[in-house]
């Protein structure tokens, strides 16, 4: 049976930046609009990490009976190892995706009706990643998929559902996100290109090879910092988001280095690292302009 720090692991805090950057930014850009509400927030909030972790249960399940996890560099895996079994993850997955439902009702109820269908959406979304019988992760899809749940979706939802409307502050706050989020993906997918590649898993880092995911994860990192630039049209504050380039710099190194394996998860951590402090220092920005 696994210990509760081996649930803690397989939850995989570390991708937990992703959840809370895009409430951070569309709280921000509700402030923004006057619109701020601190309960909704926090709720989106709930919903976001509900979601999240449930993603990362899921993933563990799905990935584990599949037998993807069985040669593994990065963070434990729980039906992988063996240290749990695949019903008790996937009543973990559940559990929190369910989490993720019942609060997102609340906001569904408070707000407008038709943020069902996106919350329906993102449940799917969630579960079908490396779920069911042609998971979407599985065939090159992953990058787009939470550049849209955890950036599209996640920002102007926040945004949406304290200002009751959305406009291009949020969008481009809600792309910077997404690009933020996708180049952790394309960081852990980078480094298990050589097991993936074997057991059949066709990332996007496996479609475009190694060179060419290398130059991706820069690509990604470039786009919040010109949002910066673009949201000094909201208010100049949103300078200091460039505050947040060297953190970048760094967690780009082992990427550009050429790093493999294990090498690269401190690329992992820093580029989450980056992603929560722009998220942060463009808040505050929004907020005060």
């Amino acid at each position: 049976m696994a210990s509760a720090a081996q649930w803690l692991e397989g939850a995989r805090p570390r991708t937990l930046p992703n959840a809370v950057a895009p409430i951070l930014v569309g709280t921000g850009a509700a402030a923004s609009l006057g619109g701020a509400v601190w309960w909704k927030a926090l709720l989106s909030l709930v919903v976001s990490l509900a979601l999240i972790v449930g993603v990362n249960y899921a993933n563990d399940y799905s990935d584990g009976i599949r037998g993807t996890d069985d040669e593994r560099v990065g963070p434990l895996r729980l039906v992988g190892s063996g240290v749990a079994s695949p019903a008790a993850v996937r009543g973990a997955a559940v559990a929190s995706l369910s989490v993720a439902a019942v609060v997102g009702l609340v906001l569904v109820f408070t707000t407008a009706w038709w943020l069902l269908l996106v919350g329906l959406a993102c449940l799917a979304g969630a579960w079908f990643y490396t779920g069911g019988r042609k998971p979407y992760g599985y065939s090159g899809f992953g990058e787009i998929a939470v550049f849209v749940f955890f950036g599209l979706v996640a920002v102007l939802g926040t945004e949406f559902v304290q200002a009751e409307r959305v406009d291009w502050a949020g969008l481009v706050g809600a792309v910077a996100v997404g690009c933020f989020s996708s180049a952790v993906l394309v960081t852990n997918n980078l480094r298990d290109i050589p097991t993936d590649a074997v057991t059949g898993k066709t990332t996007l880092a496996v479609r475009l090879g190694d060179t060419r995911t290398r130059t991706l994860h820069l690509a990604l990192l470039v786009v919040p910092f010109v949002a910066s630039a673009a949201l000094v049209a909201r208010t100049p504050w949103a300078l200091a988001g460039l505050l947040a380039v060297p953190l970048a710099v760094r967690s780009n190194a082992p990427v550009r280095g050429g790093e493999q394996g294990p090498g690269l998860i401190p690329s992992l951590r820093d580029t989450g690292l980056a992603m929560l402090l722009w998220s942060i220092l463009t808040a505050l920005a929004l907020g005060l302009g």
